[in-house]
């Protein structure tokens, strides 16, 4: 590919993935209108359930939001039942946050109303299109981590 075309169609992977970043986050803040949490805690939700239970330093940098933010964050989320601070037993100076029943119930309606949204707008894009769409953002995820790691060391 000459330089040009290949600078074209990296323009347009750009934009299209704007684009559709920017549908998806309008969609889940629709979703989530229907539920009583916001989206920064839906977003710690899903790291709490997906990396198991976490310090406030640990979550405030997944988050990449300042301690004090967090901190205030999981205040509100814990008077709403949906975390609890834990001492850990080996060390009592350290709190760790922990997802309760109420927000893993919420993650999981929440996500399955976006996996319906989604089943909704490939539902007409043939079965192989899909399974070729999900390998090649795999793919690009796996390049972005690997770029971001050799950009760290």
């Amino acid at each position: 590919m000459a330089k040009t075309q290949t600078t074209t169609v990296i323009s347009e992977i750009e934009k299209e993935m704007r684009y559709i970043s920017g549908i998806i986050k309008q969609k889940g803040r629709e979703i989530l209108n229907h539920y009583p949490i916001t989206a920064p805690q839906f977003l710690a939700l899903q790291w709490l359930l997906e990396k198991g239970d976490m310090t406030i330093g640990e979550l405030s940098n997944h988050l990449n939001l300042a301690c004090s933010t967090t901190t205030d964050l999981m205040d509100r989320m814990e008077k709403n039942e949906l975390v609890e601070r834990i001492r850990d037993p080996k060390d009592r100076r350290v709190v760790r946050i922990h997802v309760l029943a109420k927000g893993t119930a919420i993650i999981h309606e929440v996500i399955e109303k976006r996996q319906a949204y989604l089943e909704g707008v490939l539902k007409n894009v043939p079965a192989e299109q899909v399974e070729t769409l999900n390998q090649l953002l795999h793919m690009l995820h796996d390049q972005m981590l690997e770029s971001d790691q050799q950009a760290t060391e």
